[in-house]
């Protein structure tokens, strides 16, 4: 492989990877609200499945930290995305109102998280099998 062959082929593997960033961050970032209930609600459920065998009294704030974190991961991982993508251009990612909005969004998703879990729908794995007595 020539050093030109080289040359061509990197920014192509870095733009590929940097819209695999992007895209999996915008999957996980508050900006797909839609989507929140099909990827960030499990990967956070299952957070705090894994917290809770270990310490069971911690389950609901572990699942609130889980969703959190993964609205913080997708901000990052788009980022880190859009950075790779970028070559000269200054890339603006968000504005104000955007943010606010999506901080909206997330508080309004973490308020459903609760409803759910003080109705008892979303529990400690555990609790799932355990007998009514």
């Amino acid at each position: 492989m020539s050093f030109k062959t080289l040359k061509v082929s990197m920014p192509w593997k870095r733009k590929v990877g940097g819209g695999l960033l992007t895209m999996i961050g915008f999957m996980l970032s508050p900006l797909s609200w839609w989507n929140d209930l099909f990827v960030n609600l499990p990967l956070a459920l299952a957070f705090a499945w894994l917290i809770s065998l270990a310490f069971p009294h911690v389950f609901e704030i572990s699942l609130i930290v889980g969703y959190w974190l993964t609205n913080v991961l997708g901000f990052v991982l788009m980022h880190k995305g859009v950075q790779k993508l970028a070559t000269k251009s200054d890339v603006e990612l968000n504005s104000r109102g955007a943010l606010l909005r999506d901080v909206g969004i997330s508080i309004a998703y973490t308020i459903l998280i609760v409803a759910l879990i003080k109705l008892g729908v979303l529990k400690p794995i555990t609790d799932y099998f355990e007998s009514h007595k």
